[in-house]
């Protein structure tokens, strides 16, 4: 496990934290501060210990120059609102503006940093970028789970120049990671949805080495179908992954469980006529969008003999009502389950606060991309660099 800066006296340092506050953004009004609110128990807590506390985050993609529409400065007062406390904004990660607002800084008072991709240097890790940054702080604490899969210079490079230390958030997702995966209560079973196979390849691969019941839903289960010669209609089918497939359902055997039928439309739009065939059955011109009844109730029975559940990836396309209905069952069932609960993905996470269904699992995890890299097996560079719990 990773080393908490819990056990460190950080009274009057100044700390620098990389958080992850990637939210979306539009003419300066923010449409989900949930990657604010799960901040907050790191800065607070280095707040109330009055460390000196410097934030540093990306926000979109710039392309390493600034660009006004991509200003953390909305993030600061959205943060500040949060806290019960101001929050300092500067308007450069680095440099003397960078320099002097960490000068003015007080105890237990906290600074937003500008976007740190506004410089090429944090994309590219650059050594000399990962210096100055540092420059700024004594102390470096990880929080940023989410970007914790990026070898970038504010995830990364800083741990060079100062000690690092994993923040509250980061360390919750990494626990709540090695309980479902490492250490899990039995039966252990999976979820896996989504759009591509190829994109899940490496997961479903690593998580067949230690589920006791692989479920598969969402457009990738036309793959498998195409696979085993089934009619799919006009659904999205991956021809490149067939073999990827075939190679998944031979290795998992009878651990793995595929759709039985199906909530069918024309297009993937709301208002469509919908029918529901059986697998196998899909007429031409019609496309696989939700699982359908039958297959709820038999991947229902096996959610409720689960003793840990993974979830990734929705099961139909969940943005659309009428094709909502699968991707909400099978998360009411995991929810009243008893067993523990891992929800990764940010598309499984979006599911989740669409259909109301927000606060009712063990752990809902931040990461995107970082939660599928782990679950590959992958090492996080992010986490990678932290200091190692005595």
């Amino acid at each position: 496990m990773k080393a908490s800066y819990e056990g460190l006296e950080l009274a009057g340092r100044r700390v620098l934290v990389r958080e992850d506050l990637n939210v979306p953004l539009r003419d300066g009004t923010i449409g989900d501060d949930g990657r604010i609110r799960a901040a907050l128990p790191t800065l607070r807590d280095l707040a109330e210990r009055r460390a000196r506390v410097i934030v540093v985050s990306h926000l979109g993609r710039p392309r390493g120059r600034p660009e006004p529409g991509l200003s953390l400065r909305p993030v600061a007062a959205r943060l500040g609102e949060l806290l019960g406390r101001p929050v300092g904004f500067a308007e450069d990660c680095i440099g003397e503006a960078a320099a002097a607002a960490v000068e003015r800084l007080g105890e237990g008072e906290v600074l937003l940093l500008e976007n740190v991709r506004f410089h090429p240097g944090d994309e590219a890790n650059d050594r000399a970028f990962a210096r100055q940054l540092a420059s700024l702080a004594e102390v470096f604490v990880n929080d940023a789970f989410a970007a914790a899969h990026r070898a970038h210079a504010s995830v990364v490079g800083v741990a060079e120049f100062l000690p690092a230390y994993a923040g509250r958030l980061m360390l919750a997702e990494l626990e709540a990671l090695h309980r479902a995966l490492d250490v899990p209560r039995r039966p252990l079973v999976a979820v896996v949805g989504g759009a591509k196979v190829s994109t899940k390849a490496g997961v479903l691969h690593h998580l067949l080495d230690r589920v006791d019941a692989l479920l598969i839903g969402g457009a990738m289960a036309n793959t498998f179908f195409k696979a085993r010669g089934l009619e799919v209609g006009a659904s999205l089918v991956e021809d490149e992954a067939l073999d990827v497939a075939r190679q998944v359902e031979a290795k998992a055997g009878d651990r793995l469980a595929l759709p039985l039928d199906a909530v069918c439309a024309r297009r993937a739009q709301a208002g469509e006529e919908t029918r529901v065939w059986e697998v196998g059955r899909v007429e031409p011109g019609w496309m696989v969008l939700d699982v359908g009844p039958r297959t709820v109730e038999a991947f229902a029975e096996r959610l409720r003999a689960a003793g840990t559940v993974v979830w990734n990836g929705p099961v139909g396309v969940f943005e659309v009502p009428e094709f909502s209905a699968g991707t909400r069952a099978l998360g009411e069932v995991i929810a009243t389950s008893g067993a523990y609960s891992l929800l990764g993905g940010g598309d499984t996470a979006a599911a989740v606060r669409l259909l109301g269904l927000d606060g009712r699992f063990s752990h809902v995890s931040t990461g995107g991309g970082a939660t599928l890299e782990y679950l590959e097996g992958k090492e996080l560079p992010g986490v990678a660099v932290l200091r190692e719990a005595a």
